[in-house]
């Protein structure tokens, strides 16, 4: 859970700026990036609507666009980490 938004803050510092909630609700949006992540294998065509639902509300909330691209790197990454297997990726 801490790696994501350390790996985040990382890649983004401004992006602190707009992750001022609790630990809990941290913890609660680090959980959902895993499951959300084998949904993108199971269930595609929800995904692109939900995906899609999540970043209106999230340009709704004035958060800028390009901090989309480090925080998916940080879930890659933080994904990477859970295995070994080379073939994982693919």
């Amino acid at each position: 859970r801490r790696e994501l938004f350390a790996k985040f803050f990382a890649l983004a510092p401004a992006g602190q700026d707009f992750f001022k909630q609790s630990t809990t609700r941290l913890h609660f949006i680090a959980d959902k990036f895993v499951p959300m992540t084998l949904d993108m294998y199971r269930d595609p065509k929800r995904m692109v609507q939900d995906l899609s639902a999540l970043g209106l509300r999230h340009v709704g909330y004035g958060v800028p666009t390009d901090l989309c691209g480090p925080f998916v790197t940080a879930c890659v990454q933080v994904i990477r980490s859970l295995t070994e297997d080379d073939t994982a990726e693919e």
